[in-house]
């Protein structure tokens, strides 16, 4: 298929590679079926009702087609550029389900005695052929439909690059207002389209690199707005142009790797990837190691010893640091050294086996095999402990925010000196950071995590320097209300990626011991006063030892909660399901709020506390919608039961969105809060792990029974619909409306041929 221009990112392959959920789970049915008509069974006698119910199957399928098809060719008429390909697309698929219409047409056929004909369909060769021809051009359709959800995003990227040029070169505050605001419109926009493209890429790696970009484009869209009423206020000062600049083009780097990652392409032309890392490494290492069981021939003893060099190479970005310490070095190095010995060991025993023709691994060699396993998995453990008890420690460290607090003090005192001196400690704290993430990167278990610490990474060195020159210009203009906020919104980015650190060294310990296979998506910590207005009136606190040891009680009985939550989650099949996501977030809050009771984590305060419960609530409050979806799919006693234990959830979520808004003074009545908030939070995770067997139960239960949740007659109602954008899409209360999702509810009505 040849490739089609879709708007201003340039070309890109059209063709029939499929790299999005939601094309992907619209065919999956049609191929069942399809696969259904094809191997009926062969020696099947002819009675007059099984014939008449493949007369139905095939009309069905054509009528299907045909809806399909109409939605498809409504999207080629609204699409110029797709047009050709588009209607040669349907007039595929419209052939092709007339042909199986045909095809499995029984009308006409005499009652034969005998044997004479074996199998249902005249022409069986025939059914293959169209059937091959209906899934390669609904196929076809899909993706080019597909493709207009990539011209949607680069439209709405190109209109957020011509209104940042706009802002960019603004010289007044009334135009910077003025303009300022249709760009806020439009990166709304941008943030639901990229949001749901986010979620229904395949590639967890795309996935996650989107997930970065995003989060760079919301975190800068604040950050714009304060650099530029800075500079336009400070027009002379250098350190405020510079903080702008540099907001600006990382904005536009963002905007250029969503673009790179929908596209699937690179503006330099050349693939960008991430360099491999230790952890990566030693897996590769042992695969091919391992592999020798089975041959002894597949790879060179050359090549095996050059690969553990490699490996240990790498480990140099933890032995060279100045932030390792002397043991540490030490182990790492001796680790390295006994891991050279067992695979010089291992080469030997190897080159003994082939010299005697060994058709399989010896004794010795399967000893040495195991030896070399091993202590290349003990230098992965160490490497571990050392990485991440780094990180621990600066996180802990960094958690009083002593740096910037004094750097905002120092500028609000307009001491030039003092910012400087700061300046330095802060940009030390920045390269122990970024050091810290890229070893993080070395051991963190999946790609999409090496993705995160990058991201993580690039961010402490970006932002470092920007807090700095926010801080050089509030000190030359000590009295500019603007010039402080500008820095409020700098130092709290940092402070976010911080939470962001702690979420993400969780992630990587549980994905070491084993707890989660791959990267989820958490919301990152609300910062105290930037979500909730009810916050900013309610002064923090912190619980005294005695007040601490009673709420720790409380906190183990909800970290085993969340544990139970865990390992419920770990037993659904499809981990990408809405509804898995939630409880998933639900459960790393509910352990941060475990955390505040033994006063560890990055709940330091009673404000913090409180927040996050807020939040844990709303969270909740969104899993009673997809309970309330599933239940009427439901039979009257398994819907009864869904129906109470939502209104049980929804109940204990709106008495914790209470207990976490209602502000209170004194230390008895902050204490009664704490706990409440807590008590509050257990029933909630209650509800979730009774819900999540029995919904996991039913929902496998229901798909077994029909291939979806949806039953029949659901399908059977939907009306044709032209895809439209409307205002409601845009404000996140629609469901895509670019093509695809109204070209799925039109096959959907092919999950159900079976039982006609």
């Amino acid at each position: 298929m040849a490739s089609s221009p879709c708007g201003g990112g340039g070309n890109f392959d059209c063709g029939l590679e499929i790299q999005t959920r939601s094309v992907e789970q619209t065919l999956i049915p049609l191929v069942s079926q399809i696969t259904t008509l094809i191997n009926h069974k062969d020696k099947l006698k002819k009675t007059e009702k099984t014939l008449r119910a493949i007369q139905r199957v095939g009309q069905a399928v054509s009528v299907a087609v045909s809806r399909f098809v109409a939605v498809g060719e409504a999207i080629a008429v609204e699409n110029e550029d797709l047009k050709d390909e588009m209607g040669l697309a349907c007039f595929e698929a419209r052939r092709a389900g007339t042909a199986i219409a045909q095809l499995t047409d029984v009308s006409g056929l005499e009652q034969c005695e005998g044997d004479v004909r074996s199998t249902v369909f005249s022409d069986r060769t025939g059914m293959v052929k169209a059937a091959r021809m209906l899934l390669s051009s609904v196929t076809k359709v899909l993706v080019l439909a597909d493709c207009i959800v990539i011209k949607q995003i680069i439209s709405s990227r190109n209109k957020v690059l011509v209104t940042l040029e706009q802002l960019e070169r603004v010289s007044t505050f009334q135009e910077f207002v003025q303009i300022f605001s249709q760009f806020g419109n439009e990166m709304v926009e941008f943030a639901h389209l990229t949001g749901d493209r986010q979620n229904d890429l395949k590639d967890e790696k795309k996935r996650a690199r989107m997930a970065a970009a995003r989060a760079v484009l919301e975190k800068c869209t604040m950050m714009l707005l304060t650099a530029s009423k800075t500079c336009l206020r400070h027009p002379d000062c250098e350190s405020a142009r510079i903080n702008k600049e540099a907001v600006f083009q990382r904005m536009r780097l963002a905007l250029e790797q969503v673009i790179e990652i929908v596209t699937d392409t690179r503006s330099g032309g050349e693939a960008k990837t991430l360099p491999i890392s230790i952890y990566a490494g030693i897996k590769d290492f042992k695969v091919k190691v391992e592999g020798l069981r089975d041959s002894l021939y597949c790879v060179s003893c050359e090549a095996v010893a050059a690969q553990l060099e490699a490996l240990v190479e790498k480990t140099e970005d933890f032995t060279d640091s100045a932030y390792t310490s002397h043991e540490q070095r030490e182990t790492i190095i001796q680790l390295c050294q006994i891991t050279r010995q067992e695979t010089k060991q291992l080469i030997n025993t190897w080159r003994h086996a082939q010299l005697l023709k060994a058709k399989e691994a010896t004794d010795e060699m399967e000893l040495s095999i195991l030896k070399t396993c091993q202590r290349v998995s003990d230098l992965r453990r160490e490497l571990h402990k050392v990485a991440v008890g780094r990180a621990t420690e600066l996180l802990k460290l960094h958690s009083d925010h002593l740096v910037l607090q004094a750097l905002k003090a120092s500028g609000g005192d307009g001491n030039l000196e003092a910012v400087a001196d700061y300046a330095g400690t802060l940009t030390e704290h920045k390269e122990q950071l970024v050091e810290t993430c890229r070893l993080l990167c070395h051991i963190s278990g999946t790609e999409p995590l090496e993705i995160t610490c990058v991201h993580a990474e690039e961010t402490f060195r970006v932002i470092g320097p920007q807090i700095i020159s926010a801080a050089q210009t509030l000190a030359l203009h000590p009295t500019s209300k603007i010039a402080k906020e500008n820095l409020d919104v700098f130092c709290e980015a940092w402070e976010s990626q911080l939470c962001d650190m702690g979420i993400l060294l969780k992630e990587i310990s549980d994905v070491f011991e084993g707890r989660r296979g791959d990267k989820k998506t958490y919301l990152s910590l609300p910062r105290p006063g930037k979500h909730s207005a009810n916050l900013k009136t309610v002064k923090a606190a912190k619980l005294d030892a005695e007040e601490q040891t009673t709420i720790a009680k409380l906190g183990l009985e909800l970290c085993l909660l969340t544990s139970d939550v865990d390992s419920e989650v770990e037993r659904w099949d499809e981990q990408d399901h809405e509804m898995v996501r939630l409880c998933q977030i639900i459960s790393s809050m509910a352990y941060s709020m475990y955390l505040f009771t033994r006063g560890e984590g990055l709940l330091k305060t009673t404000l913090d506390l409180f927040h996050q419960a807020e939040v844990l609530s709303d969270q909740g409050l969104q899993l009673c919608p997809i309970l309330h979806s599933l239940s009427t799919q439901l039979l009257d006693e398994d819907r009864m039961l869904i129906i109470s234990e939502t209104e049980k959830l929804s109940t204990a979520c709106q008495q914790l969105q209470v207990c976490a808004k209602t502000p209170v003074q004194g230390k008895n009545a902050i204490f009664q809060k704490v706990d409440s908030s807590i008590q509050n939070t257990k029933g909630i995770l209650t509800v979730v792990v009774y819900l999540l067997p029995i919904c996991n139960k039913l929902i496998r239960k229901c798909k077994s029974e029909c291939s979806c949740l949806a039953s029949p007659q659901h399908w059977r109602e939907k009306q044709l619909s032209t895809p439209v954008v409307s205002e409601e899409t845009l404000n996140g209360k629609g469901s895509n409306g670019f093509g695809v999702k109204s070209l799925e509810q039109h096959m959907a009505s092919l999950t159900f041929l079976e039982s006609k």
